[in-house]
């Protein structure tokens, strides 16, 4: 159901600021997909439609489909057979003509009155909760092997809460006003930056990449979108719902690019003025080294926002609930492979309950099944999301293999025959520093360091310093003096900390996401003040009574 703004008065983006109030916005809910439901009925049908087809995704520059020479094909994780998407790069040329055309609508875009950009992102919510749902979700799950429970969470719930709460947020911003006295009024414009922002989004999810190029776009930047190659499906059935929902087609370019090229062709543009990034650390940190090298040339300081991913940690005390542990575990590890970034893939035991969370953990680890989610519902998660994860996944467990200090426990089998399957692995180190422990791996592999119950003070502080990543963590204890503690010496340790809950599954509006050290900026979309990096507020002054003259009074 439509969360719809109302606006009274049009004359919220002007000088002269009114009031304006905003019909309640809500948390998307989570359909279940039961046996029976017409939701279920609806995607299936969807996801038949998609069986055998390849769908042809162009580059989109100045609302004009753009094919080039360098074509491509995005492949089912789960049947790498399947040619879900041909598509094409765009070559530097063909990435200066986007900036050029995205130049060419920033002004009259930027003027739009806010009310008016954020319907266009309401009603693109609305669409993606009605009409586009299954097909979303089907695109999803076809190009990116997610299961539907996680693809309902993301390119549904997820996406729709972007777009709606954004919307909320950036009508009101426009309340956050100055102070004003009898002789003058003083208002704060929120403008879009001066240049173009260029969105940079990763495979794992859909709503990710929305948000990359639609939170800019509705604070009144244009921006040069490069989707994922591993996601063009769902990313390109995003950028159509934005136009379908009314987003001007100069606002975005749509972009596919080999990222180097794209990397290199918008960081040596003057007109740069932003990076949304999610993806590798060696990749931000090359955009952020190009943005410094070109930084005389920019007409403004270019904003750069990036998340990075993580080595996310369960720390599990003595007073632990034995099953929340085990369950949370389970899902953060496992869930879509291990590919999210706020996946847990360290886990911290002590000795006195481990052979019962061992028990446990291998008693459920028999019951996840891996397979197709398009033919079988019941698949916990599917393969992972290309050949080239497959390998470096592999390459981890046959580490796991032959090093001394580390033992499988669980899973280790790999297979790449149909779809890029790896077996959800369970290993034991003694060695806390290993690097298996330490390194981000992004996939289904969990890492377990046994420790002395008593020394737990101890295990907190080789958390915090094991890693260099600060993304998210988890407290599993019973006992408040001990979660005060972990708090404390934890506390740069996660962006995003729970207690006795996983380390998985922000919610917009709930627990804006994000960390700091490699893992990012830590922006935290899905919070208010997320909006605000994409704008370049002016204060106004306005003055009612003349200046009479110029001279002060302890100058008589």
């Amino acid at each position: 159901m439509l969360q719809i703004t109302r606006v009274l008065s049009r004359s919220c983006a002007g000088l002269r600021w009114h009031h304006c109030s905003v019909a309640e916005v809500k948390n998307e809910p989570i359909l279940e997909y039961r046996h029976g439901s017409s939701e279920r009925e609806a995607l299936h049908k969807a996801l038949q439609e998609l069986k055998g087809k390849t769908e042809e995704i162009p580059c989109v520059v100045g609302g004009e489909a753009v094919w080039t020479e360098d074509v491509r094909y995005q492949l089912s994780p789960f049947k790498h057979g399947h040619k879900v998407a041909k598509y094409c790069y765009a070559d530097k040329d063909l990435l200066n003509k986007a900036i050029n055309a995205a130049l060419s609508a920033r002004r009259e875009w930027d003027l739009k009155p806010v009310q008016d950009r954020a319907q266009i992102f309401f009603k693109a919510a609305d669409i993606l909760s009605g009409p586009r749902r299954a097909e979303i979700l089907a695109k999803t799950m076809i190009g990116q092997g997610k299961t539907v429970i996680q693809a309902e969470i993301d390119a549904a719930a997820e996406l729709i809460d972007f777009f709606r709460f954004n919307a909320k947020y950036a009508l009101e911003l426009q309340h956050e006003q100055l102070i004003s006295v009898p002789v003058s009024t003083n208002t704060l414009v929120y403008r879009g930056l001066e240049g173009f922002i260029a969105a940079v989004s990763p495979f794992n999810f859909t709503a990710i990449g929305g948000n990359l190029a639609g939170a800019p776009a509705l604070m009144g930047n244009v921006v040069l979108w490069k989707p994922s190659d591993t996601a063009m499906l769902s990313s390109y059935a995003v950028y159509k719902t934005l136009l379908e929902a009314g987003l001007p087609p100069n606002v975005i370019q749509f972009i596919p690019a080999d990222g180097p090229v794209f990397g290199d062709t918008v960081t040596g543009s003057e007109h740069l003025c932003g990076i949304n990034f999610t993806g590798s650390v060696p990749t931000f940190k090359r955009l952020w080294k190009q943005v410094a090298e070109n930084l005389e040339r920019y007409r403004t300081f270019p904003r750069l926002s990036g998340e990075c991913g993580g080595k996310n940690f369960h720390f599990v005390h003595k007073s632990a609930d034995v099953e929340s542990a085990v369950n949370g575990v389970i899902r953060s590890a496992f869930e879509y492979g291990g590919q999210k970034c706020s996946a847990c893939s360290r886990l911290y035991v002590p000795d006195s309950l481990w052979p019962r969370i061992k028990a446990r953990l291998l008693e459920e680890h028999r019951k996840i099944k891996v397979g197709d989610p398009a033919e079988d519902f019941s698949t916990f998660f599917s393969a992972v999301i290309d050949d080239r994860a497959f390998r470096r996944i592999a390459g981890w467990i046959k580490h796991a293999e032959t090093s001394p200090s580390l033992s499988i426990l669980a899973g280790g089998k790999c297979n790449d025959d149909v779809g890029y399957y790896v077996e959800p692995t369970i290993i034991e180190t003694k060695d806390p520093k290993e690097k298996i422990i330490s390194e981000e791996i992004f996939g289904p592999i969990l890492t377990v360091y046994v420790y002395p119950e008593n020394k737990y003070r101890d295990v907190l502080h080789l958390i915090d310093s094991t890693s260099p990543y600060g993304l998210t963590g988890a407290v599993f204890a019973q006992d408040k003096s001990v979660i005060e503690e972990a708090s404390r010496v934890l506390r740069n340790a996660a962006g995003n900390f729970y207690i006795n809950d996983k380390s998985t599954g922000a919610v917009v509006a709930q627990q804006p996401f994000g960390g700091s050290r490699a893992s990012g900026t830590n922006d935290k979309p899905g919070g208010r003040h997320y909006i605000l990096r994409w704008t370049s507020p002016q204060a106004v002054k306005e003055t009612h009574v003349p200046l009479t003259e110029w001279t002060y009074p302890y100058m008589q």
